[in-house]
């Protein structure tokens, strides 16, 4: 590679200047700093695992996004994380293994080998919650409720949040005895919201025309939380999974709606994110010109099975990039002080205590360094070291 090209970074990985950097730092300590006061613990998984632990529980999906390697000391396979949600599952399960509800969060960087989306990074810093230990719909409410202060907390209004159930298409496919084959076709239509070729689809099946409704259906009740009992209404006969579903559905609307009444709650049926890991309510929180969610989450249940303790799970993720590019909140600058390169120890305590204040203070080089970047200058007057304007 010619000189000129080294400083290439591979596409959708990028790196971060000062400036955004503190702003990015800032915001990383306000999450982690509000998730604390709910009661989550922070925790600091590595970048690598072995894969067979790394990529447990979460589909093939997240395989097919984890960088390989191979651990030069024992020959065995490596991941780099491409999602903290497993480390947190694992160290629930072995490193704390409390009884009851364990609250746990985290913040940091994961690669991907693709981006979640076109022209997207692969290098996320993902920031999120989990919550173990509860299986009832109040933890659903909370990590709900807690992602919507998130985002308030990080400066973006207007938001929407679409919720679904995974359990209703679970148990419609169970109920059918679809194949595996016809069962990912038809997700695949839901998936792309797409009812001709859903219709198509099932038309050309054998499924009793009953289901066939039933799945129909799926694509067609979508709107505010009143359709929830136009639902009920319409799969009064369907199986009791289907019903039980539709009332966690109506339990979390409710009360979401009754504590951010300024947030656009929409249900979606058809919601079937992360529909290979997922057993219950699935959530996602979208702002006017993303085409993409920003932050989603929901209840994973099986997942501390292959680390042989099952715990029912739910929890949210978001990148905390997008996050501070979607804020609107003003972050300010930090105030910077040139101060003389001088050991006398008036000096010395008077920059000691402005920095104890927050103020950033850059002590001149013999060869003047960055003077126009500083507001302020500390000078001597009269035989005092004195605070004044950077002209």
């Amino acid at each position: 590679m010619s000189i000129n090209r080294r400083w290439i970074l591979p596409e959708g990985i990028e790196e971060i200047l000062p400036d955004q950097a503190w702003q990015l730092e800032h915001l990383r300590r306000q999450l982690l700093d509000l998730f604390r006061t709910w009661g989550y613990e922070l925790i600091i998984p590595p970048m690598v695992e072995y894969l067979d632990s790394l990529i447990t529980g979460l589909g093939e999906d997240l395989e097919q996004q984890t960088f390989k390697t191979v651990d030069g000391m024992n020959g065995r396979t490596l991941g780099i994380r491409p999602d903290i949600t497993p480390q947190a599952a694992r160290i629930d399960a072995h490193r704390i293994g409390q009884e009851g509800p364990t609250r746990l969060c985290y913040a940091g960087s994961v690669l991907l080998t693709h981006p979640s989306a076109l022209g997207g990074s692969r290098s996320p810093m993902q920031v999120g919650v989990e919550l173990f230990g509860h299986g009832g719909v109040e933890s659903d409410i909370e990590v709900l409720s807690l992602l919507i202060e998130s985002l308030t907390l990080t400066g973006i209004d207007e938001v929407h949040i679409d919720l679904g159930h995974v359990a209703l298409f679970h148990g419609l496919a169970a109920a059918a005895q679809l194949s595996a084959e016809t069962e990912a076709q038809i997700f695949d239509c839901l998936q792309r919201k797409s009812l001709p070729d859903l219709q198509q689809l099932l038309l050309n099946s054998s499924l009793d025309e009953r289901y066939q409704t039933w799945f129909l259906e799926l694509l067609a009740l979508s709107g505010e939380a009143t359709v929830l009992d136009d639902a009920k209404r319409f799969y009064v006969n369907a199986p009791a999974s289907i019903q039980q579903a539709l009332g966690q559905l109506e339990q979390i609307a409710t009360k979401i709606h009754r504590r951010f009444p300024q947030v656009s709650l929409c249900i979606d049926l058809a919601e079937l994110r992360g529909y290979t890991y997922h057993t219950g309510c699935v959530f996602a929180a979208y702002v006017m010109g993303e085409g993409q969610a920003i932050a989603q989450g929901g209840r994973y249940d099986h997942i501390g099975e292959v680390f042989g303790r099952a715990r029912p799970a739910t929890g949210f993720s978001a990148d905390m990039k997008t996050l501070l590019m979607l804020s609107n909140q003003s972050r300010g600058e930090f105030s910077r002080v040139l101060a003389p390169d001088d050991e006398d120890p008036e000096l010395v305590e008077m920059i000691h205590n402005l920095r104890a204040k927050g103020l950033q203070v850059v002590v001149n080089l013999p060869e003047p360094v960055g003077t126009k970047e500083c507001d302020q200058k500390i000078v001597k007057q009269n035989g005092k070291w004195k605070l004044v304007t950077n002209d």
